[in-house]
Order: C-alpha cells, then sequence, then structure tokens
C-alpha cells in the first residue's frame, strides 16, 4: 500500500500533517500538505497549481462545511493588487473525504513517490449566488477567521447550502443574496463582458488533485476461523470545481477571459 494507517491510535486528539508529492494536469510535480486535527474535527489540504495560485480545501465535520481558498496571483502591469483571496464556503456531504481521526494516522511508505489520484470525480459546477459576512462568518464555521483572513469582501456560499445551516439553527443575518441575472438583466459572464468596471458574473475553476477519499478495508480471519474487517489504507481522489459568483466590476475578474 502507498499509504498505511499506522496501527494503534494517536492519542485523543491528534494533531498530524503529511507532505505528498502530486502530479499536475500539465506534468509539473507539486508538493501538497495535508493536514488533520482530530480534536477539532478538521482536516486541511494545500496545493499550489501550475498557474502560481495557492489553493486550500478545508473540512470542517463538526460543524458539516468546507471552505475552499484560492489565492490568485495578481497582474501588477493590469493594475492589480499583489494577489487576489477568494473563499467559497459549501456545504460538506458524508463520505466526501475520509474522517479526521483517520486522516491524522496516515504515513507514506515511500515520501519520494510522485502520486496520482486512483479515481477522477466529476467537475462540479457550482452557482454562488450569497456573499458571506466575514465577522460574523466564525458562528458557521471558526475556520472561516483564519482561512478567509485575506478575503474578507469575498466569500461566497450558495442559497441551497444556506437552507441547510438555517435549519441547524446557523445565524442568517451572516447572509446576502447576491445580484442575479433576473434582477439585473444587462449582467453578463466577465469573460464577455467588455467594460472593465461593470458588474458581471465571474468563473474561477480549481483542482484539488489528490485526496484521500475513501478508506479501504481488509479482512482478517483469528485462529478461531472469526473473520473481521480493518482499515488498511485509502483510496484517493481528483476533483475539480467551478465557481460562478457576481463581481461589482471585471476588474476583479480579469483571468475569466475568452482566450
Amino acid at each position: 500500500l502507498a499509504l498505511a494507517p499506522l496501527p494503534g491510535a494517536p492519542g485523543p486528539a491528534a494533531r498530524a500533517e503529511l507532505r505528498v508529492r502530486v502530479r499536475l494536469p500539465g506534468g509539473q510535480v507539486t508538493e501538497e500538505s495535508l493536514q488533520a486535527d482530530s480534536g477539532s474535527d478538521c482536516v486541511s489540504l494545500e496545493l499550489r497549481t501550475a498557474d502560481g495560485a495557492l489553493v486550500t480545501l478545508t473540512a470542517d465535520f463538526r460543524q458539516e462545511v468546507k471552505i475552499f481558498r484560492a489565492l490568485i496571483l495578481g497582474e501588477l502591469e493590469r493594475g492589480q493588487s499583489q494577489f487576489q483571496a477568494l473563499c467559497f464556503v459549501t456545504r460538506l456531504h458524508r463520505n466526501e473525504i475520509i474522517p479526521s481521526e483517520s486522516m491524522a494516522k496516515l504515513r507514506q511508505k515511500n515520501p519520494r513517490t510522485v502520486r496520482q489520484a486512483e479515481e477522477v470525480r466529476g467537475l462540479e459546477h457550482l452557482s454562488m449566488d450569497v456573499a458571506v459576512n466575514f465577522s460574523k462568518g466564525a458562528q458557521l464555521s471558526s475556520h472561516i477567521h483564519n482561512v478567509c483572513a485575506e478575503a474578507k469582501e469575498a466569500i461566497y456560499t450558495r442559497e441551497e447550502d444556506v437552507k441547510f445551516w438555517l435549519e441547524k439553527g446557523v445565524d442568517g443575518s451572516m447572509f446576502e443574496v447576491l445580484p442575479q441575472t433576473s434582477d439585473l438583466p444587462d449582467l453578463q459572464r466577465c469573460r464577455l463582458c467588455a467594460d472593465r468596471w461593470k458588474p458581471c458574473i465571474c468563473s474561477y475553476s480549481l483542482s484539488i488533485e489528490w485526496y484521500p477519499c475513501m478508506l479501504k478495508y481488509c479482512k482478517s480471519r483469528d485462529a478461531g476461523g472469526k473473520v473481521s474487517s480493518y482499515k488498511c489504507g485509502i483510496r484517493s481522489c481528483q476533483k475539480g470545481y467551478t465557481f460562478d459568483y457576481y463581481v461589482p466590476q471585471k476588474q476583479l475578474c480579469l483571468w475569466d477571459e475568452e482566450t
């Protein structure tokens, strides 16, 4: 097995970090950092993409929230700042990623191995039609405060996820519905919009190239012939996401242009 949980559980609140070498679609190799904290029941993955963006996925199992953050290098010659930060917050479903205590136990047999995901999960296209208030976001997940600190004005979620969280008792005042095409008939996609200062619908795509998505179980038989199963490794997945969201001016979305 390329990655195998060590026998014996670590302490009640284990924190662990694993660095894995991963091949990107263009053939380049990048190092991905996986962190698990079973005390706060959370895992995070971070990798640098081929275009230099730093992408982080944080999964908060306790709150059923996942947070994608992208730090995108700015185009200084086009009047942008050094980097632009975006945060996309969505509902975390069961069995999307392995539990934090399992992630904390992962060890590599060969750290130099360059890994590629065993399974490619379908591209998910998400319409992020709600803005999240940064100062109130900690009520949704305590991790928003740290992960999205650079993206205070650019934290987005979806109305359908908001409904789920409101049913769980989350304070609705942190959410603000963004303008839609139905409200503004001339609202275009940014890639079709000629005026850099007009509002438009921006698209940003990212991919988590390699992550432990499922546990593998092996069977063992004791001396009396009784069969039992135990966790003996992981299955790895790759998954891409495209997020559409409103921006007040195209200048905030210069990567989304027709090429």
